[in-house]
């Protein structure tokens, strides 16, 4: 079973000690209650990784552990098989021991985008809410965080951002909770706060936002990266059924709403660094996610249209400041 006693450890004497108060008796609960079908296959997986200490690692430019050259072709091809348990790959890419993962999504596009706009995250402690499989976790550690967490309830995402650490060397201060940000007490600690790719999931955005909010110290950053629309303040998109062949998103706002929701959730310094509309090149099936992907979701014939009607996926992220914690917002 996949244990947490190293994450408490690591906190114990940070800005982060007061989660032991709470976080010990949650993931207990987790432990005990989740049930995945396929979690005992893939924690005999993560118990069969043991590999000697990469020769080297890349968090900065990439996220490449090992230069290929200690493991034989047969080790090689092993792991691989192994990592490949672990499929659907969506967020990375990664190279592991010369095995390159090519995921669905080109993620570091997406962090070569916005790296560029954000406060340095030298010795911060950061919060990746929605972390999928961890890739930015990984890239943020690259940038010389203190200490980064990623929460996210998929058991698959857990394991597959478990094997790769495992891979790396345990001893990294960078971990992954199989939590929801609904799940987590108000910490008021962390320096920085990202959420890429939540929002328009979330039945209650507003609610979202102060979550966020919540985890962050006063005057510390949140990065939201999230999909929207064109439009003035008061436009945001509901759909009617599906968007994108997804049935769980919500709200899709203009920036100038959203702007708007971040004003009203108590931050300041509110501003948009990048709007992108997400290309077939970023988000695509591979080998190691053979699903369907955007081409599937787009009309054939408009490609600036979902196959629902809607306007094709357009993505903005903003980064705003935690003013003044204000309970009584709502």
């Amino acid at each position: 079973m996949i244990s947490f006693s190293s994450f408490y450890k690591q906190i114990s004497d940070s800005s982060l000690q007061h989660w032991l108060e709470t976080l010990p008796a949650i993931l207990g609960q987790w432990q005990r209650e989740h049930k995945h079908g396929s979690l005992p296959k893939w924690e005999k997986v993560l118990n069969k990784l043991n590999y000697p200490d990469p020769d080297t690692v890349d968090f900065k430019s990439s996220v490449t552990i090992g230069s290929g050259e200690q493991l034989s072709e047969g080790e090689k091809q092993k792991l691989e098989n192994l990592l490949g348990i672990f499929k659907p790959w969506r967020k990375g890419p990664y190279s592991i021991h010369g095995i390159e993962i090519d995921t669905e999504w080109r993620s570091d596009w997406k962090w070569d985008r916005v790296s560029p706009h954000i406060s340095p995250l030298a010795n911060r402690t950061v919060l990746d809410v929605g972390c999928g499989s961890g890739y930015h976790m990984w890239r943020m550690l690259g940038e010389g965080a203190k200490h980064v967490v990623g929460i996210d309830p998929s058991p698959m995402f857990m394991c597959q951002f478990e094997a790769v650490k495992r891979i790396a060397g345990n001893n990294q201060p960078i971990h992954f909770l199989p939590l929801g940000i609904e799940e987590l007490p108000p910490l008021d600690a962390f320096d920085t706060v990202f959420s890429m790719g939540v929002l328009y999931h979330r039945r209650s955005p507003i609610d979202h936002l102060i979550q966020l909010r919540d985890q962050l110290r006063s005057g510390g950053e949140l990065i939201l990266e999230t999909l929207v629309i064109d439009g003035d303040e008061n436009t945001v998109l509901v759909p009617q059924d599906r968007y994108g062949k997804m049935n769980n998103v919500w709200f899709l706002p203009s920036v100038a709403a959203l702007m708007l929701w971040l004003k009203k959730s108590d931050f300041i310094n509110i501003r948009c660094v990048d709007l992108d509309v997400t290309s077939l090149a970023e988000q695509r099936s591979t080998r190691w996610m053979p699903n369907e992907s955007l081409v599937d979701y787009l009309d054939p014939n408009d490609m600036s249209l979902t196959v629902e009607g809607y306007p094709a996926p357009k993505r903005a992220t903003i980064i705003a400041t935690k003013n003044q914690p204000n309970k009584d917002l709502i």
